[in-house]
């Protein structure tokens, strides 16, 4: 059996967070929801079933809850933050991909959100 890619992935991570231009939005918060796909080589693991030889998962949510709990303006600015702090935590990860919604844009939209999506590599 021959890996090609593997990815280590979190689906619709929900926080209640300060981001956004307007004063309203920083002192009422909004809900955002955050996807992460980390691109990282599991095959030690596969073999191990150790998860040392991985990136522990609960790990980087712990991580993307920090940041998303540092108020920032823009949406684009908060998904850097995420995927930096992953870089910079775990060399094994080659790329991260992040996708950051707010969940009630205040743009007067009927909408399921509004963000931004990064692919963010080494």
């Amino acid at each position: 059996m021959n890996l090609k890619n593997s990815y280590i992935h979190l689906r619709g991570l929900r926080f209640h967070a300060f981001h956004g231009v307007m004063a309203q939005e920083r002192m009422v918060g909004n809900d955002y929801e955050v996807d992460l796909r980390l691109r990282v080589n599991v095959e030690r693991a596969m073999l191990s079933d150790d998860v040392a030889d991985t990136v522990n998962y609960a790990e980087v949510y712990q991580l993307a809850k920090q940041v998303m709990g540092e108020p920032r303006h823009l949406v684009e600015h908060v998904a850097a933050r995420i995927a930096q702090a992953i870089l910079g935590k775990w060399s094994q990860v080659d790329e991260v991909n992040v996708c950051l919604t707010k969940r009630n844009p205040p743009m007067g939209a009927d909408c399921e959100g509004a963000g931004v999506e990064l692919c963010v590599t080494r």
